[in-house]
């Protein structure tokens, strides 16, 4: 009786429903998508993951997203507007704005200057695909990408519009597309994290906005699931090495004796929490050898080196990070972001774009060759973009060589390569201001579904039960694959 009464000390309110809710959460996490029979499809050797998952055979075995952080304008990198030098200083007329909304630091000007973009635009590739003088490394890989300059999305402002292409949601909470790619198809490399987030340095305009890690956060999810984030100094992930004094022997027994506290914790509460805590300390221990041989790129030939440009022995640089995610690649990382800041450009984008495109011009080229000349472009997904994008009105100051552009939901660029992606295709249209989409507009959702597609996920099916929902990366409305642009 005693020990009855401890045991019943011991358990406390939220130890009850936490146990309670254990059946009930395993039950509905064995019914994801239920209706479907195991998949016939190998996940090629992945550990964890779920058992129902790739609901189809994949195009690509993992992913790299690079993503341009403060939205790129469009119009001056590869949305070609040449009739807009004829409207130069003129007013953006109310029948193309249609009462749009616009932000607080625009609404208040009297007048929507035309800006046309300063820079020069060539053709390239089989289809003569327009492409900015800016970006000339790019443009040389045309006939690799898939170009979709029909992007829209309804955010209009940073946080709440990266929030949403990473998340699926504008507000807080939700799981980040790498989480929901980890949490399905678990990982290739036991010894390294599915998702790993890079932060690159920039160039361009020093203030940038503020990243959360909760667009590499794992939401609802289990918390084994958020993206590890590498740093480019110290050590790659935060106190990942040991403390003054302690070898890998006494680490190894301290993880064992706290593995058995745990196990014990979770055996009585049922948090699954737990469980997560003690894989993530595993993981860690893993990772004392496996990132700092991830991390250490002199093994790199130096033709390799050489095409990613003179940033990449610079840790932190964007061609530094995206030699890094080739490695990620070949190691088995299902998910890599790099986040690059400063694009931003209200004021002063002739000064500042040049630089923001200089540094990952060269190495997101240098990462499709890379990718290719080892055979491994054909099941890696690469994706460039950001969150919206900008005006054809200049904010602030007009002049021949000097203009801002503010942010613009309605229509932007973004760029996919390698696996299952058609190359050469360039989807969707804009009108002559580079202001709405008038063929085949793609929402930031069917983007993340697409990705989805070609991961071997129909976003559809995919859903985890939390606050009553099935919750979806690409919410509750119809998403659509955008099949004219895969192979």
């Amino acid at each position: 009786m005693m020990q009855t009464n401890q045991h019943w000390e011991q358990l406390t309110r939220r130890a009850f429903f936490s146990r309670s809710s254990a059946g009930i959460g395993a039950a509905a996490l064995a019914s994801l998508d239920s209706s479907a029979a195991p998949a016939a499809v190998d996940n090629r050797g992945a550990v964890g993951g779920l058992p129902n998952l790739p609901h189809h055979a994949p195009k690509a075995r993992r992913a790299i997203y690079l993503f341009m952080s403060g939205a790129p304008s469009q119009m001056d990198m590869w949305d070609h507007k040449p009739a807009m030098a004829d409207w130069y200083d003129k007013d953006l007329p109310e029948s193309i704005r249609k009462g749009q909304r616009l932000t607080t630091m625009t609404s208040g000007q009297s007048r929507f200057p035309i800006a046309p973009s300063i820079y020069k635009f060539s053709p390239h590739g089989a289809a003569g695909t327009m492409a900015s003088e800016l970006i000339p490394h790019m443009a040389g890989k045309v006939d690799e990408i898939a170009l979709v300059k029909s992007m829209y999305t309804e955010a209009i402002n940073h946080d709440p519009a990266i929030t949403y292409i990473c998340t699926g949601n504008q507000l807080p909470g939700k799981a980040s597309l790498g989480s929901w790619l980890s949490y399905g198809l678990g990982t290739e490399n036991e010894n390294l994290p599915a998702f790993i987030v890079m932060t690159a340095s920039w160039t361009g305009r020093k203030e940038a906005q503020a990243l959360y890690n909760r667009l590499w956060g794992s939401g609802y999810l289990p918390s084994k699931y958020q993206g590890v984030a590498l740093r480019s100094s110290g050590d790659p992930v935060l106190y990942l090495s040991n403390p003054a004094g302690v070898d890998p022997a006494v680490r190894r027994r301290m993880l064992d004796s706290l593995s058995r506290l745990n196990t014990a914790t979770a055996d009585r509460i049922g948090d699954p929490e737990t469980h997560a805590r003690i894989a993530q300390y595993e993981m860690a221990f893993r990772m004392q050898t496996s990132v700092p041989d991830l991390a250490d790129i002199s093994d790199e030939p130096k033709y390799i080196l050489d095409m990613y440009g003179p940033d990449v022995t610079t840790p932190g640089t964007f061609a530094n990070c995206c030699l890094m995610s080739r490695r990620m690649a070949e190691r088995g990382v299902r998910f890599t972001q790099i986040f690059h800041r400063g694009w931003d450009q209200h004021g002063a984008l002739p000064k500042d774009l040049p630089n923001q495109c200089r540094d990952v011009d060269q190495p997101s080229a240098a990462l499709l060759t890379d990718l290719r000349q080892r055979g491994m472009l054909d099941d890696t997904l690469v994706v460039w973009g950001g969150e919206f994008g900008r005006t054809i009105y200049c904010q602030g100051g007009l002049s021949k060589t000097n203009y801002g552009r503010d942010h613009h939901p309605k229509c932007f660029t973004v760029w996919l390569a390698g696996g299952g992606v058609q190359g050469g295709v360039v989807h969707g249209e804009t009108d002559e201001f580079s202001y709405n989409v008038v063929k085949d507009p793609v929402h930031i959702h069917d983007l993340n579904a697409t990705i989805l597609h070609l991961m071997g996920i129909d976003d559809q099916r995919f859903t985890y039960p939390f606050l009553g929902l099935d919750q979806r990366l690409t919410g509750v409305e119809e998403t659509r694959v955008v099949s004219e642009i895969l192979s």
